[in-house]
């Protein structure tokens, strides 16, 4: 496998308008004759896909939901970032991408992240233009708030409904561009196998969910924008229908595979409450501009919170980082919520939570206006738990949430499989070893709105040649038998065992080998645990039904058979990587007050894995990170 990142030449701040004052174009006359297929309806897919069609490009688009506005974008409720400095507090293009680079840990190309930082102003008038409800100020102007990891103001929002804002807007455009003829949308339809032809990608196997139908679909391209696999630990914030299942059929073609172990578990989420849970409930962050954190200095305190005076709270994140106290970035606010839930301090009925008190906003600010800021995201709480927020703390701990690992992909955000592009939370671009708050929104309309509709026609340029690509070559016919061969096997097991049940325990091992701590001897026992339970696997699975109509079993079947594979790649991730860096935390490499410590002299760089045979070691490959405009400093937050 060859990694070629192709970054442009030239300074930092000129790099990407350099890309695109010299990339090759295809003409207006001439992009009606190619072919886009796009995996995904979230904000990079309907993105992309409604700007494809806009720019004449035939497009196809795919989503397993029943319509595009179930993607799980819409779950996303903080806000987005962006760099216009609106409350003229020092913020700009540059000061967002050191902000992004640092909350990565410094494990992140210094190109991609400028230029997330570049495109975010435009994006905010971007879904000015479709509507997208901002909060304002009083005087009319959009108004700002602050995520974890900054010490400015530039998160725009629409209550706690931000994600689902952008997706309207998004959605509108995708559905104009379906109107028009311009895009052929197949709902229900879930991606099965990426189709090679000649060693590039070429289309898809597709299986109608309704009907059991597999079908074939050609492209000249292919843009998967299938979100992250934070669902391999079974509780999450994400839909039970998340899944990696696309990117990772396109790893076992030849696209590699980067910083899989890179996973964000975030500090708030609603507690689990039982084991009859199947999804945890995520709470904004935003919540952390008002609230406060805290945990009794009694361990195992049976007190109601009002009843602990505040000398006997320990607002931790405040003590042990005072210059962001309580908007740490998430990884740090995870871990030191984990330190005092295991050290005996948690709170509620499992002892599994901390407090988010709003107690002294209320007092400075009073209950309308906090509720005018969060009200939604109250509501939201106090139908879930029963209790009122605004007259005692919510109670939240740290779960699985976003994955900055993802398919490699160069500066054009093509895969190292030529013609296969990758966008949004399915890559591993932007974000290092540790995502901020509100860069996930961003990342995703830029990638889809802003940069992929340049940089794909650098290489359709070249495939015009081609002419329309036929599903009646011997690839598609290989392929399409290669999907029915493993959905008739799952058939065939006829075990004791579902599909929900693996999943289950493959997550319960991950978050505790693999999740916010990990240890090289919980590794090495992760990845032999993980071999025994996929053995288990294909030999007492149980399947029912068939394969010819709905049967949500047999896509769980799937979905938790390729979790089973990548579970096994990001152990190996986690234990080839001998150093803590943002999310990926090993306990052999702190410091002695506990903080996470880089070795930058040996690993100063991006894992990137081949796939070899489910059996096999995956090959390492490196792409070594060089900063030019910014060294690479000890990350603090004190």
């Amino acid at each position: 496998m060859k990694l070629d990142a192709k970054i442009p030449e030239g300074p930092l701040q000129e790099k990407w308008n350099r890309y695109k004052a010299t990339c090759r174009l295809v003409s207006p006359n001439n992009k009606k004759k190619l072919d886009i297929i796009v995996v995904g309806t979230g904000l990079a897919g309907s993105s992309a896909a409604a700007s494809f069609a806009e720019m004449g490009y035939k497009v196809k688009s795919f989503c397993f939901q029943d319509s595009p506005r179930r993607a799980h974008s819409v779950a996303a409720q903080g806000g987005v970032n962006a760099s216009k400095n609106y409350q003229n507090d020092g913020d700009s293009a540059f000061r967002m991408f050191y902000d992004t680079l640092k909350g990565g840990d410094f494990r992140a190309r210094e190109a991609n992240v400028y230029r997330l930082a570049e495109c975010s102003a435009n994006l905010i008038d971007q879904a000015v233009a479709q509507g997208v409800p901002f909060a304002r100020e009083y005087g009319g102007y959009l108004a700002n708030r602050s995520f974890g990891g900054v010490q400015v103001r530039r998160t725009f929002y629409a209550r706690g409904q931000t994600g689902q804002q952008l997706l309207l807007g998004a959605y509108s455009a995708l559905n104009r561009q379906v109107a028009e003829g311009n895009i052929k949308l197949f709902s229900r339809h879930e991606m099965l196998e990426l189709v090679l032809i000649d060693g590039k990608a070429r289309g898809i196997i597709a299986r109608n969910l309704d009907t059991g139908e597999i079908e074939r679909h050609a492209a000249h391209a292919v843009v998967l924008a299938t979100g992250g696999y934070g669902k391999i630990y079974y509780l999450s914030t994400l839909a039970m229908g998340c899944n990696g299942s696309a990117i990772w059929r396109a790893h076992k073609k030849g696209a590699g595979f980067a910083s899989a172990s890179w996973t964000q578990i975030h500090p708030t989420c609603l507690p689990q409450s039982g084991d009859y849970q199947s999804k945890l409930t995520l709470m904004s962050e935003s919540l952390r501009n008002d609230g406060r954190i805290w945990v009794p200095k009694k361990e195992n305190d049976p007190r109601e919170p009002g009843d602990i005076p505040e000398n006997e709270r320990d607002y931790y994140l405040e003590r042990r980082y005072p210059a962001f106290g309580n908007l740490a970035p998430r990884d740090i606010a995870s871990r030191a919520a984990k330190e005092r839930i295991d050290a005996g301090f948690g709170v509620g009925p499992q002892r599994n939570a901390v407090y988010l008190d709003f107690a002294h906003a209320i007092q400075e600010y009073g209950e309308d206006t906090i509720r005018e800021r969060y009200g939604n995201l109250f509501r939201m709480y106090e139908k879930i738990t029963g209790h009122n927020a605004y007259q005692r703390p919510m109670m939240i701990s740290p779960a699985a949430h976003f994955s900055m690992g993802g398919l490699w992909v160069d500066y054009e955000l093509m895969t190292s499989i030529p013609g296969l592009y990758a966008i949004g939370e399915c890559n591993f671009s932007d974000h290092g070893a540790n995502r901020l708050g509100a860069n996930s929104l961003l990342q995703a309309c830029v990638d889809g709105y802003f940069i992929l509709p340049y940089t794909i026609g650098n290489y359709l340029a070249d495939e015009l040649r081609v002419g329309r690509i036929s599903t009646d070559h011997p690839a598609f016919a290989e392929a399409e038998t290669q999907v029915r061969e493993q959905l008739q096997r799952f058939l065939d097991i006829k075990g004791n065992r579902t599909a929900t049940d693996y999943h289950k325990e493959l997550g319960l091992l991950l978050y505790d080998k693999c999740g916010v701590q990990r240890t090289k001897e919980g590794l090495e026992s992760a990845i032999e645990k993980i071999r025994v339970l996929r053995a288990d696997f294909w030999e007492n699975l149980r399947v029912p039904g068939t394969s010819e109509h709905v049967n949500t079993e047999l896509e769980k079947a799937g979905r938790v058979a390729d979790y089973l594979e990548l579970a096994e790649l990001m152990c190996y991730d986690a234990l080839t990587r001998d150093e803590s860096c943002g999310a990926h935390f090993r306990e052999e490499f702190q410091t002695a007050e506990g903080e996470a410590e880089r070795r930058d002299e040996e690993y100063q760089f991006v894992s990137v894995w081949e796939y070899e045979a489910a059996d096999q070691e995956p090959v390492l490959h490196r792409e070594e990170l060089e900063f030019e405009t910014i060294q690479p400093s000890v990350r603090s937050y004190k």
